[in-house]
């Protein structure tokens, strides 16, 4: 099964995969064989990545990079380990598609005329329920 390709030219080379033993399944195997992919790569010193995308790119997945810039991925839903390293490198793929192409800025929009009738109209409604619960001077 070869490794999906991932976006803007960026070469295996500047993948690193470790492996180790997993926790899914694999029975009895699970205790012997090193099946668990972990992809480490540096995303702040790649070469390959533009500036506006790398910037996006940091930002956005900072919870799974490290102080140093590396992005560290794991999968081990496979029994094997290359269907493992291949699913690190998709996870990868993806990530780096999320943040491919800057979001579109929000347009500030102002709430319709029918809009704001309904909310003034409910805080009349509100406040004649509040007035009618309290204590009249006859009272």
């Amino acid at each position: 099964m070869p490794a999906p390709r991932l976006p803007f030219g960026i070469p295996e080379s500047e993948l690193e995969l470790r492996y180790s033993r997993s926790s899914g399944p694999g029975g009895q195997n699970v205790n012997k064989t090193a099946t668990k992919a972990t992809l480490h790569w540096d995303a702040r010193g790649s070469r390959f990545l533009p500036e506006d995308v790398r910037e996006r790119f940091l930002r956005a997945w900072a919870s799974r990079i490290t102080r140093e810039g590396v992005v560290v991925i794991h999968a081990q839903r496979h029994r094997d380990q290359a269907r493992n390293a291949a699913e690190c490198v998709a996870k990868l793929g993806e990530m780096l598609r999320a943040v491919a192409r800057p979001r579109r800025a929000r347009k500030p929009t102002r709430p319709g005329r029918g809009a704001v009738e309904r909310r003034l109209s409910e805080k009349r409604h509100h406040a004649r329920a509040k007035r009618e619960r309290r204590a009249r001077d006859g009272d």
